[in-house]
C-alpha cells in the first residue's frame, strides 16, 4: 500500500518526460494508454519475472519493465523471492540510466532511469526482530535468505527503512496528527525539487560526485564526523556519494543551507540492511 503511493507524491511528468514515456510504452506490447498522459508510470512485475522480462528482449529487442517504469516507480515485493541473476541485471541501469540488449541482427538501448523501491520480510517466516511474532527460522536459514541479494546490488538503493508490524488496536486509533494526504506531502516534494534545480541546474539524484561535491556545504564537524564513521563501517565510494545525497536532501526539505551532522547520521541510519549484509557475509 504504501508503495503504491509514492507515484502520487511524485509531481507530474513534464512535456518532454511524457513523450519519452509515451514513447516507450508505443514500441511495447503494452500499447500507449492516452488515459495516462503525464501520469507517472507504475510497475510491479511479480517475482517470477525473468531477466528478458525486467530488461527488455526478444528477436526484435522490446523495452522490459526498466524501460517501462522510465521516469517513474519500479517496485519488487518480496524483492529475495526474484531469481539473484534477475537482481544483478538492475546494478548497471541502476548507475547509468540507460539498459542495452544486444541481439545477433540487433543492438537497442532504451532509458531506465526510475525510482526503485523493493519491499522484504526480515526471514522467510516473516517475524524475526517482531516482538509479538514468534520467529521459526535458524539463523542460517535467515543468513541465506538475506545473502539472496548480493552486496554491490544493496549498495545500490540509497534507503533501507524498517516497517514494524502494529497491532490492531495501534491501527484503529492512529491519531490525526500523525497523517498526511498525498496531496500535502507532493506540494513539500515538488518544493523541494524546484529548489535543487533553481539552486543546482537539476535534482540532487541526477548530480555527479564533483557536482555533488560543490553542492555539499557542511557545518564545522559535519565532515570529520562522516569520514571518521565511513572508515569505521567500510563503506564502498558510492555508498558515500549516496549518503551525501540523502543528506543534502534531508538538509534541503528542512530549508537548511548548510549539512548538519544530524543530516548525515540520518542518512547513515537508512543503510541498515547494507550493515546486516556485512554480518552475516
Amino acid at each position: 500500500m504504501l508503495a503504491t503511493r509514492l507515484a502520487g507524491i511524485l509531481p507530474q511528468l513534464s512535456e518532454k518526460e511524457a513523450i519519452e514515456s509515451a514513447a516507450i510504452t508505443s514500441v511495447s506490447d503494452h500499447g500507449l494508454d492516452t488515459q495516462q498522459w503525464r501520469m507517472r508510470p507504475f510497475r510491479s512485475p511479480h517475482h517470477t519475472a525473468t531477466a528478458a522480462a525486467m530488461v527488455g528482449g526478444g528477436s526484435n529487442p522490446k523495452p522490459g519493465e526498466i524501460s517501462l517504469a522510465h521516469h517513474g516507480v519500479l517496485f519488487l515485493d518480496e524483492l529475495p523471492e526474484f531469481e539473484r541473476r534477475v537482481l544483478e541485471v538492475l546494478r548497471e541501469p541502476l548507475e547509468s540510466g540507460t539498459v542495452t540488449i544486444s541481439r545477433a541482427t540487433r543492438r537497442a538501448e532504451y532509458p531506465a532511469k526510475f525510482q526503485f523501491l523493493a519491499a522484504m520480510n526480515p526471514c522467510p517466516c516473516g517475524h524475526f526482530g517482531n516482538p509479538r511474532g514468534v520467529c521459526r527460522c535458524t539463523s542460517d536459514k535467515i543468513r541465506r535468505y538475506l545473502l539472496k541479494l548480493s552486496g554491490p546490488f544493496i549498495d545500490r538503493i540509497d534507503m533501507h527503512v524498517d516497517v514494524p508490524s502494529m497491532t490492531q488496536e495501534e491501527l484503529r486509533n492512529i491519531p490525526d496528527d500523525k497523517s498526511e494526504p498525498s496531496e500535502i506531502v507532493r506540494k513539500r516534494v515538488i518544493s523541494t525539487m524546484q529548489h535543487q534545480i533553481k539552486t543546482r541546474g537539476k535534482c540532487n539524484s541526477l548530480l555527479n560526485p564533483k557536482e555533488l561535491e560543490t553542492a555539499i556545504c557542511f557545518e564545522p564537524g559535519a565532515e570529520d564526523f562522516i569520514l571518521a564513521v565511513l572508515e569505521k563501517l567500510k563503506f564502498s565510494a558510492r555508498a558515500y556519494h549516496r549518503i551525501l545525497r540523502v543528506s543534502r536532501t534531508i538538509a534541503d526539505l528542512e530549508g537548511c543551507q548548510q549539512v548538519k551532522q544530524a543530516h548525515l547520521a540520518e542518512a547513515l541510519s537508512y543503510r541498515r540492511l547494507e550493515r546486516m549484509l556485512m554480518q552475516v557475509a
